[in-house]
């Protein structure tokens, strides 16, 4: 018996420390890829966004009127989607590290056990400048995850950036029976401002230099994260399609020319993991169609950084109900995302 697709879905996901500016009169159109640049099957529109922001302003202003509405940020990435007619389908903050989702209205019936969480890990986890927020659902009957981070800066701090992953990895944790943690689920999104930089000795000066050579294949090969991943000491269960762009920090503020007080680093990355023979007579699968920068936005110190990835689902037989039944044991409610508004978000369209 030939198998048959329950999902087939196009999936945007955008990081971008924002240096704690307002977005006022930027438009957002690149690096959600509206004017034509997107790699979605057909250049078609993706089918859900995922957006994390490291370093929102958190001034005392700005958190009392987030309480009443969409911090300014949520609101202008919803401005721009809504003309085509995405929904919002939660966000969660934690200083200033923020994580939202919207998607296709076509998609909703599918989002089940919607729930968000936070970890925090500055300052021993007193104050939550460091850590990570997360949007978690069964999407189409398996169970995803998208966690947005921040982790520790600075070139000499690598042993800190280990330390917070793990504490993101043991202490960030859900209701929904099945999928307590992050690598429970079946498909798991990890970015962020995850703050990364290179080994060895080479001057700011130096590094600068060979990015204007292009010569990045030699300089990915002393990337923390990478090596990291490769000794298992972090991230080493999940993918990440190596970056071709050149390092995405450190900037000087509205200008593309590198602030050489710090090293340039590839601190924004994307990461993925799926577990793909999981269930039997089930196939997942990701397929990564896109990785990059896009340099031309210069409002803070670093660069937003993309990627578009296919999230499909293939089964023998099984609806995504049936495989919503196998994977999460039938624990949702009938109306996921409204009872999933009443305690946490609000649901678009409110622009």
């Amino acid at each position: 018996m030939s198998a048959s697709i329950i999902a087939n879905l196009c999936i945007h996901i955008l990081t971008w420390n924002v240096g704690t500016h307002q977005p006022d009169d930027i438009s957002m159109t690149d690096v959600l890829s509206l004017n034509g640049t997107t790699a979605c099957p057909n250049q078609q529109l993706p089918d859900i966004y995922v957006v994390a922001l490291q370093e929102v302003s958190i001034h005392a202003k700005n958190q009392f009127l987030n309480i009443f509405h969409d911090d300014p940020w949520t609101f202008k990435i919803g401005a721009h989607l809504t003309p085509y007619d995405y929904i919002k389908v939660g966000t969660e903050q934690m200083q200033g590290i923020l994580i939202m989702m919207f998607a296709q209205p076509k998609h909703e019936p599918h989002m089940k056990d919607v729930e968000v969480q936070s970890t925090r890990t500055g300052l021993g986890g007193l104050w939550g400048n460091k850590g990570a927020v997360s949007i978690r659902m069964s999407l189409y009957g398996t169970g995803v995850t998208f966690v947005g981070a921040h982790l520790a800066a600075h070139d000499d701090k690598l042993s800190e950036r280990i330390e917070d992953y793990n504490q993101i990895v043991n202490n960030h944790h859900y209701k929904t029976p099945k999928y307590r943690s992050i690598f429970d689920h079946d498909y798991v999104f990890w970015f962020g401002d995850l703050n990364f930089r290179l080994t060895g000795t080479d001057s700011a000066w130096d590094i600068r230099n060979l990015v204007e050579q292009a010569k990045l294949e030699e300089l990915i090969e002393r990337d923390q994260l990478s090596l990291a991943r490769t000794t298992g000491n972090a991230f080493a269960l999940l993918t990440e399609e190596l970056p071709t762009f050149a390092p995405t920090f450190k900037f000087h503020e509205g200008t593309s020319e590198y602030n050489l007080k710090r090293r340039p680093a590839w601190c924004d990355r994307i990461l993925y993991r799926v577990q793909v023979n999981r269930y039997p007579d089930i196939t997942l699968n990701i397929t990564q169609l896109s990785y990059k920068s896009h340099p031309d936005y210069t409002l803070s110190d670093h660069k937003p950084v993309s990627a578009e990835f296919l999230y499909k689902i293939e089964a023998q037989s099984q609806t995504d109900e049936e495989l919503y039944e196998l994977t999460h044991g039938g624990s949702s409610t009938e109306t996921p995302l409204a009872s999933f508004d009443s305690e946490n978000a609000r649901l678009a369209p409110m622009y």
